[in-house]
């Protein structure tokens, strides 16, 4: 599985976001998949995507829902396993 992270520099809620997707992969019932982070201002179609809405993580083609940035890794977990298991 690929998991996409569209970020920007600067962008305190987007590293939150990617560190605890980190954590995720490292933990011991760790999900598979890697995490392709994309820069959204060096592609226009991206900044105009998602310019006010980043973190935006998808999964494939699939926008996957916002979660809090007070949640943590372990809820992380939690949100991404159904669509492992889909």
């Amino acid at each position: 599985m690929n998991l996409i992270l569209y970020s920007k520099p600067g962008c305190h809620l987007c590293e939150g976001l990617q560190e605890k997707l980190q954590q995720v992969q490292s933990a011991p019932h760790h999900l598979q998949f890697s995490l392709e982070v994309r820069d959204i201002t060096t592609e226009t179609a991206w900044f105009n995507a998602y310019q006010y809405e980043i973190p935006v993580l998808c999964l494939g083609d699939q926008t996957l829902p916002r979660l809090s940035p007070r949640a943590d890794a372990h809820q992380l977990a939690k949100l991404l396993q159904p669509y492992f298991e889909g």
